[in-house]
């Protein structure tokens, strides 16, 4: 088990790649001012957030009412997160003094004691720590965390860190095994992954036992949820849900019994994934082997059976949730894009312990397909949720629709999605590189420029090329000196015939856990050269999902396509991909420019006169004509209006 890996700064990352490179500038020049004016409330035909005005009412600065969802605070604090790797890829100044003052009113919003909650301060005075089960205050003090962490590598500057180190203490004598301490634990967990961040930066021992005190506590009985319940009177919280469901049901936080005891991904997909990430983190750090067992039980069970080919988790809307092996519908689908996110999270963790490239296959799954389509090409519409078909015409008159919406939104009331996609493409270099004592990895081929510290020497490395639209790769080698050192590349799940270069000769290494292993002496000019044939593939789901009987999906490289009706009509199902039909690639135009579209001979049912019957006992006379089909990287549909859309398609 890997224990000392040390994060790739991301003050010595520059992604150049065209792609990513257009989504981070996205980020800094749209995405970060956009969010500010969501947060401000400036923006038109948007739900309000009031996110920042609580903070001012919290800190005396103006009168009102608290508004918004108890987690209101996350907002900011995943804003400022967003700005601190934002300006490490790009100083800004004004942007910079931006933040300095939103980290100033949080400091006059904190309490004496160091405590840190405007919906606590203002709506609920006197009942801080009353419903954990339910209420997410060690959810927004985890962002807060790790705003803080972000903040402080990013500009050396403290001050978010010595307010989050306060709060943090404060929690620690809140919460513990000693007397007078409460033995609970987070309805949603973020505190755990976050304060195993807070360590790594402060060093403090107390923020790592904190954390485990959260993980080890958990699902004891007697429940805590429950006595807490109790305590306050058998009050809840989420009256529009009825019941205290979410304190009587258990496995829904992961709380139904210790860790140590589970083996499956249950419950809210996003509290799940960020559990499994902060345990992950500790598993590695403290080499707790029944820890890492709890996370490649869970890991397995989510990713074998649980999970869409989109990388998507969470395949039902009421309660945003897990619900059993191989259900996976298409049309229903939830998937929200922080659970993709937490997903990213709990892989590279994995990944940092394990080294083995099949967390980054995940990882990549979900960052280049549901990560990337939470949010529209305009970097001012967002999904939350994330179907794998959509009709549009049903959605307003069937309520198992609720949940989907056939395009991006502007903001949500619940708003955790935008600045979750923002702070996550601007710090895309932890998911880039993983460096270890054993080797460097290299898990996304995206263009970049890297300085890391090996042994005292300097190791610089330069990515080139056009991921994830051509096949050819080049990394090569800018440090004066030569260092020594292993460069870990990873062998794609997708690519069935990698050829890799050394100066133009054939790449001698050891191929250990889908990474080749190359150990020499770098030196200025090296030259890897990664041929990654994306030869356009037909996926097919195992036959217990009933879902996607019959059907087949299209994957190019890492990306998931799909057909839109913007490209092939209305009526999707009546599609067909026949089993013969050769797939070619065709360039994008429009919004979809410099993006490869794939086109294919296929076939339609025509649809019948509007007086034909709707069920008939003979064999219905349906006409099938020839058409192309067009599909689409899922991640970029809805970008041109409204419209049916669809995966799996049936194979004729």
């Amino acid at each position: 088990m890997q224990s000392e890996v040390i994060e790739a700064d991301l003050n010595r990352i520059t992604v150049t790649d065209p792609f990513l490179g257009e989504y981070q500038r996205l980020i800094r020049e749209v995405v970060i001012p956009y969010q500010w004016e969501a947060l401000n409330d400036t923006i038109p035909d948007a739900e309000p957030s009031h996110a920042l005005a609580n903070y001012r009412i919290a800190a005396g600065l103006e009168q009102g009412e608290f508004y918004g969802m108890v987690f209101q605070d996350s907002d900011v604090t995943k804003w400022l997160e967003a700005v601190a790797w934002s300006l490490s890829q790009k100083p800004d100044a004004t942007l910079e003094q931006t933040a300095d003052e939103v980290i100033e009113l949080l400091a006059k919003a904190q309490c004496e004691d160091g405590y840190l909650n405007t919906w606590y301060t203002v709506k609920e005075p006197g009942l801080r720590w009353t419903n954990v089960a339910e209420c997410h205050e060690m959810y927004c003090a985890g962002h807060l965390f790790e705003a803080a962490v972000a903040f402080t590598q990013a500009t050396g500057k403290r001050r978010l860190l010595d307010i989050a180190c306060r709060f943090a203490d404060h929690i620690d004598g809140v919460f513990g095994p000693g007397e007078g301490q409460l033995r609970g634990y987070p309805g949603h967990p973020e505190i755990e992954l976050a304060l195993m961040r807070l360590y790594e930066v402060t060093q403090e021992p107390r923020y790592q036992a904190l954390a485990r005190f959260f993980l080890e506590e958990r699902g004891k009985q007697p429940y805590y949820y429950d006595s807490e319940f109790e305590k306050r009177g058998g009050t809840w919280h989420w009256d529009n849900w009825g019941d205290a469901w979410m304190v009587k049901d258990k496995a829904y936080t992961h709380a139904h019994k210790p860790l140590a005891e589970q083996s499956e991904a249950v419950g809210h997909a996003v509290r799940s994934v960020y559990l499994m990430t902060g345990l992950a983190h500790i598993a590695r750090m403290t080499h707790d082997e029944e820890k890492r067992q709890t996370c490649l039980r869970i890991w397995n069970n989510m990713v074998q059976r649980r999970m869409y080919i989109t990388g998507g988790i969470g395949s039902q809307g009421i309660g945003e949730a897990f619900t059993s092996d191989y259900d996976l519908p298409n049309d229903t689908a939830y998937g929200e894009s922080c659970a993709s996110i937490g997903l990213m999270m709990f892989a590279r963790r994995m990944l940092e312990m394990e080294g083995d490239a099949h967390y980054a296959d995940v990882m990549e799954r979900a960052f280049y397909n549901t990560v990337l389509g939470g949010m529209a090409l305009d970097g001012k519409h967002f999904f939350y949720v994330n179907p794998l078909e959509t009709q549009p015409k049903s959605i307003p008159h069937n309520h198992i629709y609720d949940h989907i919406k056939p395009v991006r939104q502007r903001w949500f009331g619940c708003a955790c999605c935008p600045p979750n996609i923002a702070r996550t493409l601007v710090a895309i270099g932890h998911y880039i590189f993983t460096p270890r004592p054993d080797a460097l990895f290299i898990n996304f081929y995206a263009g970049s420029r890297a300085q890391f510290v090996v042994a005292g020497e300097e190791l610089q490395l330069n990515i080139s090329g056009n991921y994830p639209w051509d096949e050819r790769v080049e990394i090569t080698v800018d440090n004066t000196q030569p260092v020594a050192h292993t460069l870990a590349l990873r062998l794609p799940e997708w690519c069935d015939s990698p050829v890799i270069l050394v100066n133009g000769e054939a790449a001698m290494g050891d191929i250990h856990k889908g990474y080749l292993h190359l150990d020499r002496h770098w030196q200025h000019g090296d030259t890897i050269t990664l041929l990654l044939p994306m030869t356009v593939k037909r996926v097919y789901a195992n036959p217990r999902v009933r879902h996607a009987a019959g059907k087949v999906a299209i994957q190019r490289g890492p990306l998931v396509y799909c057909l839109e009706e913007a490209d092939n009509g209305s009526e999707l199902h009546n599609l067909s991909l026949p089993r013969d039909s050769v797939l070619r690639e065709v360039a994008g135009s429009g919004v979809l420019q410099g993006k490869v579209l794939l086109q294919a001979q296929g076939q339609r049912v025509l649809t019948p006169p509007e007086n034909a019957q709707l069920y008939s006992f003979n064999t219905p006379l349906t006409t099938v004509e020839k058409q192309t089909l067009t599909f689409i990287p899922w991640f970029s549909w809805a970008n041109r209006g409204e419209g049916e859309m669809r995966i799996w398609v049936d194979e004729a």
